[in-house]
Formats: structure tokens, C-alpha cells, sequence
């Protein structure tokens, strides 16, 4: 395996990525920086033309890429996705598990009853973020596994959030999928070290707050200010900011080369000191 402490343990060529969700703001740029890695990513979603798009963005930056239709929920379709990219590449090195969000009917309104939420709306949001992670793991592990060779490990990294970690007003939801994935995220990690030794390890990154297409409205006003959920946002970031989706990239990097070789089951946060401040 590349030493750790070399810059050629960041470098991704000849190794192929899929990233599930990778038609959305944050699982795209996590494609696109694999790309540019030297990576030849699987372009994983449900819609075909977006796919396309994301697609040929990589490609026009000189990447090597290709788009693999299926929803995360449907072991069928991704099985028949798995299948298309191992005979497209020989191989699969990553899985990034980026597919995920919420339920608008799993979002408590401000002034609703705490205890009326329906149940179902909640499990949506559940299969949708756990099920739509331990699915892909299920169908693209056993590969991931069997292909790595002796000078290099293969990586799954799931996509966590904040929210998993400290409770955020009105998306309870959310929070306890997201929980549910760090759960996961650790005890797959100790059951592939136990079973592939150092051939398979299994990391997650929690974002803090960057702006996406279904909290944009919650965060931003029409003319870009601040709501106020925002502002109150802002001010418990010590950064001062939201993240930039690019800035996911440099820990995706780290995780998915044998700069990370003897890191598994952890949840990295990438959140502009969020995590780590009390308020006070």
C-alpha cells in the first residue's frame, strides 16, 4: 500500500468511483473532485438528463466519467447499475454514498403540535437516507471488496450530517436517519476490517450547513439575505459562514486514498467549527 505520509497516497487514477446521488449540488462536486483525482466515476442518480449534464461537465474538465440510472432504493436498478460499471471499468475501488434529504411532510412547522408529525413521513425520511445507504452498501460492497489488490484499499464513505450529532430544531426526522447512518458507518467499518482486513474500509464525512436546493428557501431570502433560521445558523458556526460544496472534497480525498489507510469508522465533520462550539 502507497505510504500515507507520500502525496501519491492522495492520487486516484486507475481507480473507479461511484457516488450515488451525484446529480444534487454536494454529490455532485464529490464526482467531480474524485475526477479530478484521476478517478473514473460512476455518475449515480435517478434522472437521466441531469446525470447527463453532470456527465459531461467531468468530461469537458478532461475526467473520465459515465452515468448509471438507478434509485438507491431499488436494489434491482442498482444491481444493474453495479453490473454496467463493472463492465464499463473491471472494477469497483469507492462507493460515496450521497444520496439523501428530506420529506417537506417530515418538517415540523413552527407552530404545529410536536407530537402529530405522522409516523410515515418519518419513515420516509428514514428509508430514504438509511435504507438509500445500506442498499448501495449491500449491493456494491461485496466488489468493492473482491477487487482491491495488495497495494491499495477499497473505501465506502457514507454521507452523515450534523443533525446526527446535535439536535437541530424541526427536523427530527432527518437527525435520527442521519444517526441511524453514523451507526451504520461504524459497524459496517468493524465488520469488513474484521472479515478484509485492510482491504475495505468504511468512513463517513457530516457536513455542517452548505446550501442546497432543499434548504435554500429555508436559509435564504428571495434577494439572498439571511432568514432567520439562516442568521441563527450562521451565528452558531464560529466560522461565520455556510460551506462551499468544494470544500467537502479535500476530506472525500483523504478518505477515499491510502492517505487515510489505517482510518475506518469514523465520522469526520466538515462543518466550520459547528460541531465543537457550545454557543457560549
Amino acid at each position: 500500500m502507497t505510504a500515507s505520509g507520500s502525496l501519491d497516497a492522495f492520487d486516484l487514477s486507475g481507480r473507479v468511483a461511484v457516488v450515488t446521488g451525484a446529480s444534487g449540488a454536494l454529490g455532485g462536486a464529490m464526482a467531480t473532485g474524485l475526477a479530478a483525482a484521476g478517478a473514473s466515476v460512476g455518475v449515480l442518480a435517478r434522472n437521466r438528463e441531469r446525470i447527463d449534464r453532470r456527465v459531461a461537465e467531468i468530461e469537458r474538465g478532461g475526467g473520465d466519467a459515465h452515468g448509471l440510472v438507478a434509485d438507491v432504493l431499488d436494489r434491482a436498478q442498482l444491481e444493474a447499475a453495479r453490473d454496467e460499471a463493472v463492465e464499463r471499468w473491471g472494477r469497483i475501488d469507492v462507493l460515496v454514498n450521497a444520496a439523501g434529504g428530506n420529506v417537506a411532510e417530515a418538517v415540523l412547522a413552527p407552530d404545529a403540535d410536536l407530537f402529530s408529525l405522522p409516523a410515515d413521513a418519518f419513515g420516509a425520511v428514514v428509508e430514504l437516507n438509511f435504507l438509500g445507504t445500506l442498499i448501495p452498501c449491500q449491493v456494491f460492497g461485496p466488489v468493492l471488496a473482491s477487487t482491491t489488490s495488495g497495494d491499495r484499499s477499497a473505501a465506502i464513505v457514507n454521507i452523515s450530517s450534523m443533525t446526527a450529532q446535535r439536535a437541530i430544531t424541526r427536523v427530527g426526522g432527518y437527525g435520527a436517519a442521519k444517526a441511524a447512518v453514523d451507526s451504520l458507518t461504524r459497524w459496517l467499518a468493524v465488520e469488513a476490517a474484521r472479515r478484509f482486513g485492510d482491504r475495505l474500509r468504511v468512513n463517513a464525512i457530516a457536513p455542517g450547513f452548505f446550501l442546497g436546493e432543499q434548504n435554500r428557501r429555508l436559509l435564504l431570502e428571495d434577494d439572498g439575505t439571511l432568514t432567520a433560521r439562516g442568521q441563527t445558523i450562521v451565528e452558531q458556526t464560529p466560522m461565520g459562514r455556510f460551506g462551499e460544496s468544494a470544500e467537502l472534497i479535500g476530506t472525500l480525498l483523504w478518505l477515499c486514498g491510502d492517505a487515510s489507510s489505517f482510518v475506518t469508522g469514523t465520522v469526520i465533520p466538515v462543518d466550520g467549527g459547528f460541531s465543537a462550539w457550545g454557543g457560549v
